[in-house]
């Protein structure tokens, strides 16, 4: 397994931070073969390293990858990832199990696709036993193009009939330090401390927790035994708008979700957009590889009628997820966010 060593002054979270650092201030496992790197803005270079912590004789041996972090890539300025399989600082978005930007995908068999969907619609990324999770889909016209700019704006996650909201506020202006996120379990809003590392965790379901990574736009949301998802909410950046032609506009920052997933226990019969991918005999089926990013088509097999729907055509067989009795939810139109019914 893998970690970083590096003091506590230089951190961006403080080593109190109770998913990441452990008692007695030594860092643990964020994941295996992955290490963060936080690098604020004026901190001093530090060393990370990545050591086998399956290995019981890993006390008295080098690590197996060390470098000096001095700086992320420039997509990632503050926080990117020791890959320790290449010794490499990546960004997030580089890492497999992540979708970011204009729906990029990188797949659990570590390739890149795009998956465009339709603007105000709703998809299935993962559906597997007791487990779904649907995006729902924001966009813009594309005035020069066949299809309209789309990005992810939220997620809907079933488990164990319960029912996990996780998405990012409809925002003019872009301000990193207002938290523009939005959380709701079973229908109800969750209240998260403005602060890193602020925690919550149900009574009805324990084994879900939501950090804070920062004290805004950023949490990590871990269900034990079944997943852990990594979530951060960005704008459109005037940048971006010029190099793609994204058309940005005073009056919405298009404010989206990068995501990056790590699943744990899934079966061979999962399915979706992301989870087909992590087969073990996975062919990139439907995916135009001619275009430089290979796009996958085929949108309306993964579409649902909501965002916490089961009835795409590709979920194949859940199992065991219950409806809730007493709340409906669904993602409202034009980026409104959660709608719920009682």
């Amino acid at each position: 397994m893998a970690f970083a060593r590096r003091p506590c002054a230089v951190a961006v979270l403080a080593c109190a931070t109770a998913f990441l650092v452990a008692a007695g201030g030594k860092p643990t496992m964020w994941d295996r073969d992955v290490v963060p790197v936080y690098l604020s803005p004026g901190a001093s270079p530090y060393w990370v390293s990545c050591y086998d912590r399956s290995n019981p004789e890993q006390d008295t041996l080098p690590p197996a990858c060390t470098l000096q972090a001095r700086q992320c890539p420039r997509d990632c300025r503050d926080l990117c990832y020791l890959n320790c399989l290449t010794c490499k600082l990546v960004c997030m978005c580089d890492l497999s199990g992540t979708e970011c930007h204009d729906p990029r995908f990188v797949g659990g068999d570590g390739n890149k696709f795009l998956f465009h969907g339709r603007r105000d619609a709703d998809f299935c990324l993962l559906s597997d036993s007791n487990l779904h999770i649907n995006a729902h889909f924001i966009g813009k016209r594309n005035e020069r193009g066949a299809r309209d700019f789309t990005w992810v704006h939220a997620l809907g996650i079933r488990f164990g009939g319960h029912r996990l909201f996780l998405g990012v506020k409809r925002t003019v202006t872009w301000n990193s330090a207002v938290d523009r996120l939005a959380i709701a379990f079973d229908g109800v809003p969750v209240d998260l401390d403005a602060a890193p590392a602020a925690s919550w965790s149900p009574a009805s379901a324990p084994a879900l927790s939501v950090f804070r990574t920062g004290a805004a736009n950023g949490v990590m949301v871990r269900l034990d035994g079944r997943f852990r998802i990594v979530a951060n909410a960005v704008p459109v950046t005037e940048e971006d708008s010029r190099v793609h032609g994204y058309g940005l506009t005073a009056d919405d920052s298009l404010a989206h979700i990068n995501v990056a997933f790590k699943f744990h226990s899934i079966t061979a019969d999962v399915h979706g957009v992301l989870g087909q991918t992590y087969h073990q005999d996975y062919v990139s089926a439907g995916v135009d590889m001619g275009a430089k990013i290979p796009v996958m088509g085929g949108a309306g097999k993964y579409q649902v009628s909501n965002i916490f729907g089961t009835d795409c055509e590709d979920a194949g067989e859940v199992g065991l997820i219950q409806e809730p009795a007493d709340t409906m939810c669904s993602s409202g139109k034009g980026s409104a966010g959660l709608v719920c019914k009682k």
